[in-house]
């Protein structure tokens, strides 16, 4: 008997890190053994291979069953391109879950697309919550946790943000978090980017710097002030810059950047983490760097007045700074003094989320005679 099919859905970049250890578990089923078969989606949201490509290939990701290229465009038109194909996908080949990861548009427009031809949705990093309706991504979680069947979460407060939805415990799956199973599975694989030894880069030598949330890059005025702030506090060290290409499109505008601010492409999956790994401190207004910082020991400044992802703080290295460039020098100045906390790792963050993760579904998709 041929086993049931799932569809495991990638868009963006951060989702690449959370599927590669779910497919990894799926694959490495002996023959004969597989109780479930799946079909991996892109959906095209980031089409360009530095954001994409490369970290598929780092990851040992397989190449996509389905490419829905959706492209660019506005978050309206990537959320109906992505639904109009994925239903179009569904209906000539359905499948029997949908499975998906993280908070991006594909996420939300994906399970909005199954919803609707009745298929079950699985949502990898179910409740987590910001409470700042302003971020695009808190919608997209809001949305997709309104109509997901099985929630995989990543912490206790991720269930307790659940529970207070009414969602019943048989339906909350505490695994762990499969980000963490990535950089885990990766971490003896870790190189230094190109730019590496003509920078002069030494562990501990140097801050690490991504920004990318519209409160901090997309006015002239707000981007500078912050690089002003960390350029003065880094107390002469390099500050490493991967350009996201929002930030990239303000930065052109600036002048007079400090001269300690190195910019550079955005960086692959094994660069980028070399680089965080090896930082004095990682300053960021992403959500899933700070998960792996907590789990490198590496101490991490957010600029962000909230975050979804609450243990990184209360239990990790992770400090919310906020987004006014005065709170900057004087978290610098605990960093250098050498009062930064240590933190400790959550539960759970062991490196088999991934293998939780398909023996649940296994138990509920799986074909029992395969």
């Amino acid at each position: 008997m041929i086993p049931p099919l799932i569809d495991i859905i990638a868009g963006a970049r951060p989702n690449f890190m959370k599927i590669a250890p779910i497919l990894h578990a799926l694959l490495n089923r002996a023959p004969g053994e597989a109780r479930l078969r799946h079909r991996l989606v892109h959906t095209g949201q980031h089409y360009d291979a530095r954001m994409s490509g490369e970290f598929f290939t780092q990851l040992n990701i397989p190449a996509p069953d389905v490419n829905l290229e959706v492209g660019s465009g506005t978050q309206a038109e990537q959320t109906a391109a992505i639904m109009t194909r994925y239903e179009r996908l569904l209906l000539e080949a359905p499948s029997v879950l949908c499975v998906v990861v993280g908070d991006v548009t594909s996420t939300m427009a994906c399970a909005i697309a199954a919803q609707k031809l009745r298929i079950p949705v699985a949502h990898v990093e179910g409740g987590i919550r910001s409470g700042d309706w302003t971020m695009p991504e808190e919608i997209n979680r809001m949305v997709t946790d309104a109509i997901t069947n099985h929630f995989f979460t990543t912490s206790g407060v991720a269930n307790d943000n659940l529970r207070r939805m009414g969602v019943p415990e048989e339906r909350i799956f505490f695994v762990g978090n499969t980000m963490i199973d990535t950089l885990l599975a990766n971490l003896s694989r870790l190189r230094p980017p190109p730019f590496w030894d003509e920078h002069r880069l030494e562990a501990g030598g140097y801050l690490l710097l991504t920004l990318h949330r519209p409160a901090n890059v997309d006015g002239e005025a707000s981007l500078s002030a912050l690089l002003a702030a960390i350029g003065a506090g880094a107390r002469g060290l390099p500050v490493i810059f991967p350009v996201h290409p929002r930030t990239d499109r303000t930065l052109r505008g600036l002048a007079g950047l400090p001269e300690n601010l190195i910019l550079v492409e955005p960086q692959p999956y094994l660069e980028f983490n070399h680089l965080a790994r090896h930082a004095k401190a990682v300053i960021t207004d992403s959500g899933g760097i700070t998960e792996e910082t907590t789990v490198m020991g590496v101490p991490c400044l957010t600029l962000r007045n909230t975050t979804e992802r609450p243990e990184t703080v209360t239990m990790g290295t992770n400090e919310l700074l906020g987004t006014d460039p005065r709170a900057i020098p004087p978290a610098l100045e605990r960093l250098f003094a050498g009062k930064w906390k240590k933190g400790a790792i959550p539960e759970l963050w062991d490196g088999r989320t991934g293998a939780r993760i398909v023996a649940i579904l296994e138990r509920l998709y799986g074909e029992p005679d395969c």
